[in-house]
């Protein structure tokens, strides 16, 4: 094989480098870490009604105001700190997903004094490790499953908000909880072993 040969992706990562970047280094990859768990999760709510890559152009803007995603700052925010985002362009200035990120913050912290970790209550959705799918086209890809419809009904119930199925399904997928880098992908190998 030619050393100019590209490798396989994924179609969906195709149409920015952005997009790319983020399938080739992140998406996938089992994640084990609260704060990123958290960041993802609230990053999935916030791309509702939009573009993956809105929010990829906006997520470090997304880390400087909101305290990098530290759910405990997040949790005391006050009015002020409402307005001060609502007045923040680099962000997605929607009252309801800002509000719903201070929510999900102290649900977040919840979890964590009942679970021990977000993670560990997360990843109990999958039996603790990534669903190994073996998917060879788009179409293929579900939309939502039975184990984010538990996900969802889950977190609604514990206070948390802009987690339907089908974002939590996209979070799946982002965490690595669901390996649905096509079988021609050459990220699917890869994610595997990690």
């Amino acid at each position: 094989m030619s050393a100019n040969v590209l490798p396989q992706r994924c179609p969906w990562c195709l149409a920015s480098d952005a997009y790319m970047a983020y399938h080739d280094n992140e998406w996938g990859v089992p994640v084990h870490d609260d704060r990123m768990l958290f960041e993802l999760l609230i990053l999935e709510g916030a791309q509702a009604g939009l573009s993956w890559l809105t929010i990829l152009n906006k997520r470090e803007n997304y880390r400087r105001a909101f305290d990098n995603f530290d759910a405990r700052k997040i949790a005391r925010y006050s009015d002020q700190h409402v307005d001060r985002l609502l007045a923040d362009a680099g962000i997605v200035r929607n009252r309801l997903k800002i509000l719903a990120t201070i929510q999900n913050a102290k649900a977040f912290l919840e979890v964590q004094s009942e679970c021990g970790s977000f993670d560990r209550y997360i990843w109990g959705f999958v039996g603790g490790k990534p669903k190994q799918n073996r998917r060879r086209g788009m179409k293929l890809v579900p939309a939502r499953t039975p184990e984010s419809d538990a996900m969802s009904k889950d977190l609604k119930l514990r206070g948390f908000n802009f987690v339907g199925s089908t974002i939590c399904y996209a979070y799946m997928q982002a965490t690595g909880m669901v390996n649905d880098h096509l079988v021609r992908c050459f990220r699917h190998e890869l994610v595997q072993e990690k």
